[in-house]
């Protein structure tokens, strides 16, 4: 294999596929990138075998071929060459390495047999469809921050994608719920996907799927089975195994009846909830919202630490209540609202929260409370 390959090309293609690749692994060829060189492009794949990444790059392929190289040093090497550097690339039969020269620079790379390089089946795909890569990075957006971190219920580690009716229109939602916040993000959906099967992504597979959508302009092609997903990006595919388990029934949990309505200016709410937590509990980081009419006082009283509180104007014109939640959850949902204002809509303290963003009426989010 011979070619050589413009730096901002190979680097960007090894910037999107390196970072599937485990730091340390007890399999050494998935600590390895492949590289193939055939007709006039350079395809990369990485995999941590639930999922794998391929990107192609134009190349002047001088000799066909393909070999696997340590996809860390490659890509931290690549990264630190001058911008506009020319790359070659070069294996031959007699060297077990990969030879690369850029300039007066030279690196030698150990190499193990493309032929070793596991690959994930590409079909059984029984749902395909394309989404504009603005609107699928929204419903990431809307929602990945509520994904549980908690491994022993390894149904709530990922975003549940799935299809819904409302009234004559089909609507492609997002949901991802970690048992105290539940955030839901609705899109019209595209042709095609109608139907398709219930999935839940997994936190990692979601985390680079918003590294490859950060730098797409085309449609995003989608494709769907029972067990895997894959995400067709311009020159980039990635393909990942799904979370074998069933989302739990999250509309149970969403408010219905919640009368009581708080309006309040987003930006100074947030500013406030995050002065008052100076002082919380690292554990609880419990906040209290004393709720009267026209006003909300936000409270933190930490024995160790000390008490804050601060007054807010709110347009607020039911009965007087407190409620107390996480601050870092309110944050959190406070970063997802496009509107000037925030709209809670309230029960009693020991009922969940439903918080809406009036400039996007196609997302809501669910706080559960906390005792204070």
């Amino acid at each position: 294999m011979r070619l050589t390959i413009e730096r901002s090309a190979l680097l960007k293609a090894l910037n999107h596929v390196q970072s599937v690749v485990e730091r340390r692994n007890t399999i050494p060829i998935l600590s390895n990138v492949l590289v193939a060189a055939q007709g006039d492009s350079l395809k990369l794949t990485a995999t941590d075998l639930d999922i794998e990444i391929s990107e192609s790059a134009p190349a002047e392929v001088e000799r066909a071929g393909q070999t696997t190289a340590p996809a860390n040093y490659l890509y931290d090497f690549v990264r630190k060459l001058p911008e506009g550097t020319p790359i070659k690339l070069d294996v031959s039969g007699d060297d077990p390495r990969l030879f690369i020269s850029a300039g007066k620079s030279r690196l030698h790379l150990p190499i193990l047999p493309a032929g070793d390089f596991p690959s994930m089946p590409s079909d059984g795909f029984e749902t395909k469809f394309e989404i504009e890569p603005t609107e699928l990075g929204r419903l990431i957006d809307k929602t990945r921050f509520a994904i549980s971190t908690e491994e022993t219920r390894y149904y709530l580690n990922g975003i549940f994608f799935h299809t819904v009716a409302e009234g004559s229109a089909a609507k492609l939602r997002a949901v991802a719920t970690d048992g105290h916040r539940l955030a839901l993000a609705d899109t019209t959906a595209p042709k095609g996907a109608t139907g398709m099967p219930g999935v839940i992504v997994p936190r990692k597979t979601i985390n680079e799927l918003k590294r490859l959508l950060d730098d797409a302009a085309d449609m995003v092609e989608i494709a769907v089975s029972t067990q895997k997903i894959r995400f067709a990006l311009g020159d980039a595919v990635l393909t990942s195994k799904l979370i074998d388990g069933s989302f739990p029934e999250y509309a149970r949990v969403i408010p219905k009846a919640n009368a009581k309505r708080l309006k309040i200016d987003n930006k100074t709410f947030s500013e406030a909830v995050d002065r008052v937590a100076t002082v919380s509990a690292e554990r609880s980081r419990s906040v209290r919202l004393a709720l009267d009419k026209d006003k909300v006082t936000l409270t933190v009283n930490n024995p160790d630490a000390g008490v804050a509180t601060e007054d807010l104007a709110a347009d607020y014109r039911d009965d007087a209540m407190e409620i107390g939640f996480n601050a870092r959850y309110l944050l959190d949902v406070a970063q997802q609202i496009e509107g000037a204002e925030a709209l809670f809509e309230l029960a009693d303290s020991g009922s969940p929260t439903l918080v809406r963003d009036e400039a996007d009426d196609q997302a809501l989010y669910v706080l559960m409370p906390l005792r204070v």
